[in-house]
């Protein structure tokens, strides 16, 4: 009698020999308690030596239609054009996942042969995520995803990858697909776009961990002044970011895909890191240090585990497109303050007229870039023909080249 795990071809040629001679056992006697140990043993022994490979999906698909009388012609609905089909059957394409799930539900070929994976089926279903919406062909350009042929076709699988690099489904926000959005969003928005690059400068975070964890109630308006004041010097931008970072904070440049109208957003990782993305759609020096402490603001006062992404475009700001958001007033006031104190402001040191003397003086006494006065009074008189050779125009975009290089490659 065998009591012990089959390890050679002896063993199991004993074992089938002895299986033989018990297969007229009686149940409840011993020989039927061996009859049924020697049957587990066996096939254990046959799982790990003799393994049944799944069928070859082509080769189920084949064989589906032969069941059911199906020419090619018949396999359009389910694979697309004749071509795609010919190319399928003949090996020369492969399945794509819409594909895969096309045959399942409608000639019921299961998943685990279709994966050619056993046990396997389909990936989770994502509510309202159309593949085929996203910007497929300028991601692919940016080297976002592989550029292939075929892209729009294996746009699940391309995207899933890519949501993947962010840290999957549950890192994603999924604000941009549910209502009570937050931020400034602007109605032509290409909410698909939107999402790509979200999951972009999400991804870039991941891939570059801070060595500081971010303390939660620690930016204050003190802070957002603390800031500005690197507006002074040439490398601002640069210290701000290397400043951010020591405080736990990303700041991640991602140009803007088309149909966006996006300046910045902040963003909560799902490790409680604050992210701050921009565009730099506009490369001026009082639009950069604007938005940047806009998303700071909205770091200290309105990121939560509840609303984790806001958007902002803040061609919006003070036009009557719709009522604004609570959060974005609270935000603009505080970015005013820490640009320029209020007590300051409120001063009226700037004339109607703004001199370019009363701009640079008021920005040597506040050691502060004099763009950030000049975009100030641009905006509050409305008049953006006022003072534009200071406001500093293409001076951001070369302080994070790489960020455009790739946009370029």
């Amino acid at each position: 009698m065998i009591n012990r795990l089959i390890k050679n071809e002896k063993d199991y040629d004993v074992a089938l020999l002895r299986i033989e001679q018990l297969m007229n056992a009686e149940s409840g006697t011993a020989e039927m308690d061996e009859l049924e140990l020697l049957t587990a043993l066996v096939e254990m022994y046959e799982e790990r030596h003799f393994p049944i490979n799944p069928p070859d999906p082509v080769d189920a698909i084949k064989f589906r239609m032969e069941q059911l009388g199906l020419v090619q012609k018949d396999m359009v609905p389910y694979i697309g054009t004749k071509s795609k089909v010919s190319e399928v059957l003949n090996g020369k394409r492969p399945l794509t996942l819409a594909m895969m799930r096309s045959l399942n539900k409608s000639l019921g070929i299961s998943a685990e042969v279709l994966l050619k994976e056993p046990g396997a089926d389909f990936p989770e279903h994502i509510q309202d995520m159309e593949w085929s919406k996203f910007p497929l062909i300028e991601m692919a350009k940016r080297n976002w995803i592989p550029r292939l042929d075929d892209t729009k076709e294996k746009a699940e699988e391309l995207l899933r990858d890519f949501i993947e690099q962010a840290g999957g489904l549950e890192a994603v926000p999924n604000a941009c697909f549910r209502q009570g959005k937050k931020g400034r969003y602007n109605p032509k928005m290409d909410l698909f776009a939107l999402t790509a690059w979200c999951i972009r400068v999400q991804s870039l975070a991941r891939k570059n961990p801070l060595k500081t964890k971010y303390i939660k109630g620690s930016i204050k308006l003190s802070t957002l002044q603390e800031v500005a004041r690197l507006s002074y010097f040439d490398n601002g931008p640069l210290l701000a970011k290397e400043y951010l970072e020591k405080h736990g904070i990303h700041l991640i440049v991602v140009p803007h895909l088309p149909k966006t109208y996006l300046d910045g957003a902040a963003i909560l990782l799902p490790d409680s890191t604050p992210v701050i993305g921009l565009t730099l759609r506009y490369d001026r020096i009082d639009n950069f240090w604007f938005c940047l402490l806009h998303e700071l603001a909205h770091v200290s006062k309105h990121l939560s585990e509840s609303d984790r992404l806001i958007i902002d475009d803040l061609d919006l700001r003070g036009k009557k497109v719709e009522p604004e958001d609570i959060i974005e007033r609270e935000a603009d006031e505080m970015t005013r303050n820490g640009l320029i104190p209020k007590q300051v402001w409120d001063k009226q040191p700037i004339s109607g007229k703004a001199s370019t003397e009363e701009v640079y003086t008021l920005a040597e006494k506040l050691k502060i870039h004099p763009a950030i006065i000049a975009g100030r009074i641009r905006f509050e008189q409305n008049n953006y023909k006022l003072l534009s050779r200071h406001v500093g125009n293409k001076q951001i975009r070369k302080h994070f080249a790489d960020s455009f290089a790739a946009k370029a490659s």
